[in-house]
């Protein structure tokens, strides 16, 4: 997997509402018909689903928009308008679904065939059959459909690697994933070749499989947000098993051990849950030539820093990702240390933090004023648009009710405190009316 795609931002638009109807009955024998318009139907949702085929947010570097299709509208003798189907949208397992714009946490998407809906279809406008009233047995008028909802939303996925190496830029992390899987990382002697994680999969001659990722390179102070930082330690945490890749040539002047208990420190500074994972260090660069004189060393002080007799020691693999050497045992002992890991729960702390906001109740006030350079009084506000989207403008009824709305909101005071006049145009999108006082 030469991109791998943890983050991106998609559109969403849900269905909106179908338009209800205006209609009357016209039978021979009934006086004045009555009024026979059906409501329109509702819009479709908008539908994450996880899907447990997909690793990658891949797919949506080619599509970020996701719209569902309108409701029916309503129709004569009363029939109501179908509601549209809902759109479905695969993501993969361990997808985080975030508003753009506020940041809200709208969901974690963590088991196969979870679903979250992300924009809400409108509903149907009614038709006049729902409008009639004694004093009004026949009324000219119908609703438009709601607007479905529409919204930017980022989607991120935690990496769900089973096995995930770290370890300082330049320790050989690149190279060990290309040998002992599929995955070509670009590997160059430089630190910081890693930006986003290399995933690969590798496959054990005994039929065995597990998810690697190579953690992009870390220096100190990343938990503190320096270098690739907190973006880097993120990924860790979901990984099962950590290989500590060490340098064991000391070729770069840096002495392996203290490079070992730095990264350690890094990740404890992080969250300490990381040191609960099972650790098994890889002695990297072998075929060099003090290797083996640091590895003793190595060991030497690993062995001081472990008082706990009871706790199992660390196991060390010495291997060389160049020669290839020493491969075969790392990957099993791997393979082994997974079978008996349980996966980790997400942490408690990190889903109370986020507060999931469900129904998207809105502080905004209900219109605005503002005046156009051409004395235009233009008034606008989610709430004032909706209504306005849902108005039919081809019946007066229709229209006198909207004007009854936008009085009953207090639109007209409004105006009159800014010193509307009679005559004044008033613009809502792309509608003008005269003020009249």
């Amino acid at each position: 997997m030469s991109m791998f795609l943890d983050q991106v931002t998609i559109d969403v638009k849900a269905g909106k509402g179908g338009d209800g109807m205006v209609a009357f009955r016209r039978e021979k024998y009934v006086p004045d018909g009555g009024p026979a318009g059906g409501d329109g139907g509702r819009g479709g949702n908008v539908v994450l689903v996880v899907d447990e085929g997909l690793r990658t947010l891949m797919d949506f570097r080619f599509n970020r928009h996701f719209k569902a299709h309108p409701g029916e509208n309503g129709m004569s003798k009363g029939m109501h308008g179908r509601g549209s189907e809902d759109l479905y949208v695969k993501v993969p397992e361990g997808t985080t679904v975030r508003d753009a714009e506020t940041g809200a946490l709208l969901g974690d998407l963590l088991e196969h065939g979870q679903t979250l809906v992300v924009a809400r279809g409108g509903r149907g406008g009614r038709g006049n059959t729902r409008f009639a009233t004694p004093r009004n047995p026949a009324p000219e008028m119908a609703e438009n459909g709601e607007p479905g909802q529409e919204r930017k939303i980022e989607l991120e996925l935690k990496v769900l690697a089973d096995v995930g190496l770290v370890g300082f830029p330049s320790v050989g992390k690149s190279t060990l994933l290309s040998v002992i899987s599929a995955a070509r990382p670009k590997i160059g002697a430089y630190h910081f070749t890693t930006l986003v994680p290399n995933l690969g999969m590798v496959n054990m001659p005994d039929g065995r499989s597990f998810v690697a990722a190579d953690l992009p390179g870390l220096i100190e102070g990343a938990s503190q947000g320096v270098g690739l930082g907190t973006q880097f330690l993120r990924h860790i945490e979901r990984t099962r098993v950590i290989l500590h890749v060490i340098d064991m040539s000391g070729m770069e002047g840096r002495d392996p051990y203290e490079d070992y208990v730095a990264i350690n420190n890094e990740l404890a500074s992080h969250n300490l849950r990381l040191l609960e994972r099972p650790q098994i260090i890889v002695a990297n660069k072998m075929d060099m030539s003090d290797a083996e004189e640091n590895l003793k060393k190595f060991k030497a002080e690993l062995a001081k820093e472990q008082k706990d007799e009871f706790a199992d020691p660390i196991p060390v693999f010495a291997i060389s990702g160049v020669t290839r050497q020493g491969l075969e045992p790392l990957l099993s002992a791997t393979a082994d240390l997974l079978d008996v890991t349980p996966e980790f729960p997400l942490y408690e702390e990190e889903v109370e933090e986020d507060v999931v906001q469900y129904g998207f109740v809105s502080d905004e006030p209900a219109f605005s004023i503002d005046r156009d350079p051409d004395a235009t009084w233009v008034l606008s506000g989610e709430k004032l648009e909706k209504l306005f989207q849902m108005t039919n403008f081809d019946h007066d009824e229709t229209v006198m009710r909207f004007a009854r709305q936008l009085r009953g909101m207090g639109v007209d005071e409004a105006l009159r405190a800014r010193g509307a006049k009679d005559g004044d145009i008033v613009r809502i999108g792309e509608f003008e009316f005269e003020f009249v006082e």
